[in-house]
């Protein structure tokens, strides 16, 4: 079994995720993993708020940055963007399991 990476994320409008990700077998440093991770969910989240844009093209451009990244790694591309398509798929697993908390809506 994968190791689990704990991860809480928070939208603008308060809504909490909770998340275990499924780390790949290689992984070197889960904390590095970690790190990584929010400071590319506060550089997104910044720049959206400077200039607001689409979901749609904020998720493209994260796909393009993930197959860039694939692509730079010096190996056999089909075995990176065979990799590159598991680490998503297993992300999604993550977040698709994750439980969700949203701060109560009231009228004052």
């Amino acid at each position: 079994m994968a190791r689990p990476l704990p991860f809480t994320a928070k939208t603008d409008t308060g809504e909490t995720f909770d998340i275990t990700f499924p780390l790949h077998p290689s992984t070197e440093s889960a904390i590095r993993v970690h790190q990584l991770l929010g400071d590319l969910l506060e550089t997104l989240t910044r720049e959206i708020r400077r200039d607001p844009m689409a979901n749609g093209d904020v998720m493209q451009a994260a796909a393009m940055a993930l197959a860039i990244r694939a692509r730079m790694i010096a190996a056999d591309p089909a075995v990176t963007s065979d990799l590159a398509r598991e680490l998503l798929e297993n992300a999604l697993s993550g977040v698709n399991a994750a439980t969700s908390t949203s701060l109560p809506v009231g009228h004052a």
